[in-house]
């Protein structure tokens, strides 16, 4: 219980009198504007009571309590005279009159991230502080009314918006963050790694990604293209929390279903002034773009119909005239600070008065976009460096409708090789034609993270799990990101060959079997050729070339290579006739049909009967048996070749030369002239 002696009021009346001037002044009795102006009061009559002036310095809690009483006491009765407990916390604090309520307590950007479950968990302190301050008998004498409820209306008036500290109060609000696509057409890497960085900052902060489809745009989008996107988004793992086919407390997630909502916050506009109707026809304004240019001047708005009478206005709309509802834009600047790219600033002088909506009653992007944010609560907006210009009138937008204004971070391009923006004439720009290619999600996830983005390390390879674990906005680049296809290949190959052994061999086999080089899925023979094969496969596509390519005998052909000119120097064809008579010896056959141990056993006491060893032996037994200067483990190959021909696990379409119709054709050689014309199978027919 707290008491007080007579030196202990004086002090008190003392120190409030330094705080508010007008400190003692009645609350009846308003105060000139020439007072406020002079004394500058920020607020206009309620801040006047000796201890709730001094409690208004007594903590950051206390500040924001006294300058919300102040600024309007029907948001100080919601936030601090509700309650949760009765109402539902959750539901009240997702009421647009809480977070509009929440935006005018902070009276200027300080306290905008001031995260609203503070303030409910705060409420048992400030109605102490009230009781302490207005609820004695003693503090009446010189307390106001304040602290006494009341629905009398009150006017109140402010000269200059007083900037808070609000540490006690630090605590961030939660992450929330959205992909907002067009349903337009393909989803672009671009836009893919938009929506994986918006993933990833929501991961790595335990926020919320949401997905919003911007369908505002009638004519172009379509109800199957937004299915394409979200079977994108699926495909590469970015799975949200709110969105299509999930769902939300913020829904819905389309905008062509938010009419009534765009309508209703364009309507407050009007009413605020912020606003104003336009009955501008096209050819008005296309005299002043062409009388801006005669002048050098910003094709901007004039402002025609900016300051136009009521009675001017009544006069248009009697007739029926169309029109738009334009934004204001205010004199001077505006400046954000972008998380990537730090302070960008615009004069305003340059922008105009811009439509926020159009004359068929429909709503701009700009305008959709910052209320669908607001309204959603989006704390982050995550997205390309082109959407910059949109920045300055979203903004202005926010401060018009009393929101709390999201951070924001803008991504550099993705370009091409000739730094130019990557587009259809540089190849394959979408993820779903990237995805029939036969690139991985994994690899497509871990390569559109690097472009822009690196944790510091040489490290290149990535799961998803350890991107949310290592992704930070501030490692994102604010420079172009050159796209290298060459390199995603790459990766791919990579992210392939670190999967497990069953599960890339149950990939590849279904693979060749769907595309018709093999009968079966799965078997001994499948599980043999993976292996001997994966290492020169960088996309699935790529293995039925591979397998095509083993089972292929290009013979005729190499030896009239260049590369074949020092094996024939070295009497290949004597070479040939000794492995011929072992074929026809059965020695060969018999290796064959033990395996790996059988073959390493054959071909040693082969080149010891020819006194080879090496090179000399291994190279002329490759071009003979593979009817290639290169490839995989010879060994390994020749044993799945002679395989290949005694499981019929091949489809006839493959274009299989046997082992049997090898030797055949290597009877027919004439060594002597090696002549162009000798009718020898070469290739795999095409699959």
């Amino acid at each position: 219980m707290l008491t007080a002696t007579p030196n202990f009021f004086v002090s008190l009346l003392l120190i409030s009198s330094l705080f508010c001037p007008t400190l003692l002044a009645k609350s009846s009795h308003p105060i000139s504007d020439s007072e406020v102006r002079k004394n500058k009061i920020q607020c206009y009559a309620d801040i006047d009571g000796g201890l709730w002036g001094w409690s208004c310095k007594s903590s950051a809690i206390a500040r924001e309590n006294c300058a919300l009483r102040c600024l309007s006491p029907a948001c100080y009765e919601l936030i601090y005279e509700s309650d949760p407990l009765e109402e539902g916390e959750k539901d009240l604090i997702r009421s647009q009159e809480y977070k509009y309520c929440m935006h005018k307590s902070s009276l200027g950007e300080s306290l905008e991230g001031v995260k609203v479950r503070n303030i409910t968990q705060t409420k048992k302190k400030n109605r102490e502080m009230a009781l302490l301050s207005g609820g004695t008998p003693w503090s009446k004498l010189v307390a106001p009314p304040i602290f006494h409820r009341s629905h009398a209306p009150r006017t109140f008036l402010f000269f200059k918006r007083r900037r808070f500290s609000v540490s006690a109060l630090s605590e961030q609000p939660p992450v929330r963050v959205r992909f907002a696509p067009s349903p337009t057409g393909n989803l672009h890497v671009g836009g893919a790694r938009t929506a994986l960085f918006n993933y990833l900052f929501a991961r790595s902060k335990g926020g919320k990604f949401v997905l919003r489809i911007e369908d505002t745009d009638l004519e172009r989008s379509t109800r199957e293209s937004e299915e394409a996107m979200l079977k994108d988004l699926s495909w590469l793992g970015l799975d949200w929390d709110e969105g299509p086919g999930v769902g939300g407390d913020y829904g819905p997630y389309r905008q062509s279903e938010r009419n009534s909502l765009y309508k209703q916050h364009a309507e407050n506009l009007h009413q605020s002034g912020h606003v104003y109707r336009c009955f501008c026809s096209n050819e008005d304004l296309e005299k002043m773009k062409e009388d801006a240019k005669l002048k050098q001047l910003p094709p901007v708005y004039t402002g025609k119909w900016a300051n136009a009478r009521d009675e001017e206005v009544e006069e248009e709309l009697a007739k029926g005239t169309p029109y738009t509802y334009r934004f204001r834009v205010p004199k001077g600047s505006l400046k954000i600070n972008d998380l990537i790219r730090g302070e960008v600033s615009w004069n305003l002088d340059t922008l105009g008065d811009f439509v926020i909506m159009r004359s068929n009653g429909q709503p701009v992007y700009n305008f959709c976009v910052t209320v669908d944010d607001a309204t959603m609560a989006i704390s982050h907006v995550i997205r390309a460096e082109e959407h910059l210009p949109n920045t300055l009138r979203q903004a202005l937008i926010y401060k018009a409708l009393g929101f709390p204004m999201p951070y924001f971070a803008h991504v550099s391009l993705i370009l091409a090789p000739d730094r130019s923006k990557l587009s259809k004439r540089h190849g394959a720009t979408s993820v779903g034609q990237f995805r029939e290619m036969g690139y991985q999600p994994e690899a497509m996830v871990n390569y559109l993270a690097l472009l822009g983005w690196g944790d510091g390390t040489e490290n290149e390879f990535f799961t998803l799990d350890q991107l949310v674990e290592k992704f930070t906005i501030e490692r994102v680049n604010k420079s172009g990101a050159i796209f290298d296809s060459t390199k995603l290949r790459w990766m791919n190959g990579q992210h392939l060959r670190v999967r497990l052994s069953e599960e890339l061999t149950k990939l590849i086999g279904e693979y060749w079997k769907t595309s018709g080089i093999l009968t079966v899925s799965s078997g001994p023979f499948i599980d043999e050729a993976v292996q001997l094969l994966k290492d020169g496969i960088d996309l699935i596509n790529d293995a039925d070339k591979a397998l095509a390519n083993l089972l292929s005998y290009p013979l005729h052909s190499t030896l009239q290579s260049d590369e074949a000119e020092p094996l024939l120097q070295d009497n290949l064809s004597g070479f040939a006739a000794s492995l011929l008579a072992a074929y026809d010896s059965g020695d060969l056959v018999a290796a064959l049909e033990e395996g790996h141990a059988g073959w390493q056993k054959w071909v040693k006491g082969f080149g010891k009967s020819l006194k080879r060893k090496g090179k000399s032996l291994f190279m002329p037994l490759r071009v003979l048996l593979t009817g290639k200067v290169h490839g995989p483990d010879m060994g390994a190959s020749v044993v799945l070749l002679y395989k290949a021909g005694t499981s019929d696990v091949v489809a006839p379409e493959a274009g299989f030369v046997t082992l049997d119709e090898r030797f055949k054709m290597l009877r027919q050689i004439n060594w002597e002239t090696l002549s162009n014309d000798q009718p020898v199978k070469e290739t795999a027919a095409p699959v």
